[in-house]
């Protein structure tokens, strides 16, 4: 069995560090673009549930 620190680094490459493989942000997944359709999905289901609040107790 390896002793101390050389147990997690032996087979590991002597630059661990990785290039970037995506890109960050923007692009037409962005959350804020779908997060405004959320938003009026709620506003909707709201003011749907008023008005049958309203002709039920009206």
């Amino acid at each position: 069995m390896a002793e101390g620190g050389d147990f997690y680094s032996h087979d590991r490459p002597d630059s661990p560090r990785l290039e970037e493989d995506r890109p960050r942000g923007g692009g037409p997944e962005e959350p804020r673009a779908r997060g405004s359709k959320h938003i009026w999905l709620m506003i909707l289901a709201v003011l749907v549930l008023l008005v049958i609040l309203t002709v039920i107790f009206g």
